[in-house]
């Protein structure tokens, strides 16, 4: 457990169905600094009652009687409950092809560099930051039956270990805005379910994995294209400088880095090129 400079309140843990409670200054510090720490998540004052949601649940759910005793649960190492807090913290909001000039770009552009210069026909893509597991299910129905006789591998990885799960699992509560020809071919309709199933064609792609893009990236080879879209957004400047510079040393010469729609590099000091909204090349 790391240990924080911000002094917690005194008191033990008790159990408490407690309501209407308030979260001091001292252990909305201690509780951003810890997210800081472990994720890289910045929460500030702008999104303290985001915080204060998230860490209710928590306190709820482990019928504790307010945020002083939720605070000392994780100083003291509580089993579980430090990953349980990052993943209370962690944004999921994801969609089948959002941002679909991404995945035109992807199949019309970036897929014809590939066959030309892959001559060992191995394409390798990472979805960072996966969360539920659209984004690379949309990658996957994106380059299925595009380069027959290759070895395609897709990375999908994310901090979150639950939606990890509901990633690896591929079921959908809906299929919205994936394409009607997509559909018929790669998503299965669940009787008396009514939820919709990835095909093992599409699944067999995917590799999910946990990972904390701060800490060190097990991966030893380079990859042909990076999604990391809608992540860089909760760092602060400096821990994307340093983001930048690990996604552009994992991409082979040529690689394309795909990020999301309010972010940019411009006023980064990069190698990378602009090539498309919100696409870069090395």
């Amino acid at each position: 457990m790391v240990s924080l400079s911000t002094p917690l309140l005194g008191g033990a843990i008790h159990e408490c169905g407690a309501v209407n409670l308030i979260m001091q200054d001292a252990e909305f510090n201690y509780l951003s600094q810890l997210a800081f720490r472990e994720s890289g998540i910045v929460i500030n004052e702008s999104k303290r009652d985001m915080l204060y949601g998230r860490v209710m649940k928590r306190i709820r759910h482990l019928k504790l009687n307010g945020f002083t005793a939720y605070c000392q649960l994780l100083q003291d190492s509580y089993a579980g409950e430090l990953s349980a807090f990052i993943n209370a913290i962690t944004t999921n909001l994801t969609a089948f092809f959002r941002e679909e000039y991404h995945f035109d770009f992807l199949k019309k552009v970036a897929l014809a560099n590939f066959k030309h210069h892959n001559q060992d026909k191995r394409l390798r893509i990472w979805s960072a930051g996966c969360s539920t597991g659209q984004e690379p299910y949309s990658i996957a129905m994106s380059v299925q039956g595009q380069l027959p006789d290759w070895d395609v591998k897709i990375l999908a990885t994310d901090l979150d270990s639950e939606v990890l799960w509901r990633a690896h699992q591929g079921r959908y509560d809906d299929l919205m805005g994936v394409p009607l020809h997509y559909r018929s071919q790669y998503c299965a309709d669940m009787e008396h379910q009514h939820r919709y199933g990835m095909d093992d064609e599409i699944k067999q792609l995917i590799a999910f994995k946990q990972l904390n893009l701060l800490s060190p990236w097990p991966m030893s080879g380079l990859f042909d294209a990076i999604f990391c879209r809608n992540v860089l957004i909760y760092f602060d400047n400096e821990t994307k400088r340093k983001l930048i510079q690990r996604f552009y040393s994992k991409l082979k010469p040529g690689g394309y880095l795909f990020l999301g729609h309010s972010e940019s590099l411009q006023s980064s000091n990069t190698k990378f090129k602009l090539v498309g909204q919100t696409i870069y090349q090395r």
